[in-house]
């Protein structure tokens, strides 16, 4: 089948300090923005409760990593989809949408016909042409200047297969949409770039990026590359060559993001805690029902965790520290480099323990690069659970770092 998804019109995107380009200020009440935005003053308290009928519960640990959440599964959909970026949970979970009625139409994004790698916003009502939008894009998607196109057509029931900075603005806007049902299909996200900037970066894998057609990064500590060929291969996570890109290769927003975990979705699905599969969070009760409608295609497992992620997490933030606002360094003898890249997936952090590292990770990330490069906006864009994650490795607020404390009047 091909496909008869089309280009949309959107508007211009007006200039915006630390944005991602969501989609909001592209609507016609662009001051949305200002009421939306996750890099402005994020209230997730408010919203967890709004959206889950609660708040995270320290009481159970892993809520603090992960937001709220009813259960947490190792799953995979049988049989696999060709060409999702796992096994296609998330885009078969819209396709049921779609094909059961629950929704007139899903939110997501198809490769632009130009550049595969490029995504495009699309408003997709037709469960088959989903299959168009199985894969990862890499840059920067406007997919909520979808919500008027769809008010427009008459929609009343959508879905949204979306990343934090996305799901975060639409919960913050959802009263006042309008829409009579709202369903969130969450992807974890971090570290994303243009695409003009991705296509550097495969350059630097491969002497012809145009043939790849896949990348992901494993929680075995590698990256997988394939290949229009048919053609694999698997890149160890020391082995990158992160040194030859620039130091603003990832934009701040990215380097300051506080909801990898994609907290107020329905459900989330990731692979972070998969060991091999994907991860699902299921949040809510609209999360419990998206996974009922898998029925039993879906195959799902209790998930593992093993080893010990302090020692990982306290030399990535070495490493940033290092790095003085750049990419993370990893200085490293090249003979010890294949010793370790062995090692790291034997003895690292693997399953719920790799994706606690990682939440760690971009807790104690966001507190170091706000600090270097915007200081005063400490005080409203850290949340307090995010503080709390950075804490046992001795980040801490400093003065004017909080709210309720006053600002520090030197800093800039």
């Amino acid at each position: 089948m091909t496909s008869t998804i089309a280009p949309p019109i959107l508007r211009a995107a007006p200039h915006r300090d630390l944005c991602t380009d969501c989609g909001v200020s592209r609507l016609a009440d662009a001051r949305a923005c200002g009421r939306a935005c996750q890099f402005i003053q994020p209230d997730y308290p408010r919203l967890e409760a709004a959206v889950h009928g609660r708040s995270r519960n320290p009481d159970r640990p892993d809520e603090r990593f992960f937001g709220p959440f009813q259960r947490m599964l190792r799953a995979r959909l049988e049989p696999r989809r060709d060409g999702a970026q796992w096994s296609g949970i998330a885009t078969r979970i819209a396709e049921r949408l779609l094909e059961t009625k629950a929704v007139d139409a899903i939110l997501t994004v198809a490769p632009d016909p130009e550049d595969r790698w490029r995504p495009m916003p699309v408003l997709v009502t037709d469960a088959r042409e989903l299959a168009h939008c199985r894969g990862m894009r890499m840059g920067y998607a406007p997919t909520l200047a979808m919500l008027e196109p769809a008010r427009a057509a008459g929609h009343r029931r959508i879905g949204l297969i979306g990343i934090p900075c996305q799901v975060y603005a639409l919960r913050a806007l959802e009263a006042e949409l309008g829409f009579e049902r709202i369903y969130v299909i969450g992807t974890p996200c971090s570290d994303n770039t243009t695409t003009e900037r991705f296509h550097d970066f495969l350059a630097l894998l491969s002497d012809d990026p145009a043939s790849i057609n896949y990348l992901e990064f494993r929680a075995d500590y590698h990256v997988e590359l394939r290949f229009d060929d048919g053609s694999e291969r698997l890149v160890p996570f020391l082995a990158l060559p992160i040194s030859k890109l620039p130091p603003d290769f990832f934009p701040l927003t990215c380097r300051s993001c506080v909801d990898y975990t994609n907290s107020l979705a329905d459900i989330t699905v990731g692979y972070m805690g998969g060991e091999g599969e994907q991860w699902l969070l299921v949040r809510n009760d609209r999360g419990a029902e998206l996974m009922d409608l898998l029925g039993d295609e879906l195959v799902a497992t209790e998930p593992g965790s093993r080893g010990k992620r302090a020692g990982a997490v306290k030399g990535f933030i070495e490493n940033t520290r290092r790095a003085a606002g750049g990419l993370p360094l990893r200085r490293m003898p090249d003979w010890l480099r294949p010793i370790v890249s062995w090692l790291m997936p034997r003895i690292g952090p693997r399953g719920i323990e790799f994706a606690r590292a990682r939440v760690e990770m971009k807790a104690a990330e966001t507190v170091l690069h706000l600090r270097r490069e915007r200081p005063r906006r400490m005080k409203s864009m850290i949340p307090a659970h995010v503080w709390a994650l950075a804490q046992p490795y001795g980040l801490t607020p400093e003065s004017g770092e909080h709210p309720g404390q006053p600002e520090d009047p030197s800093r800039p």
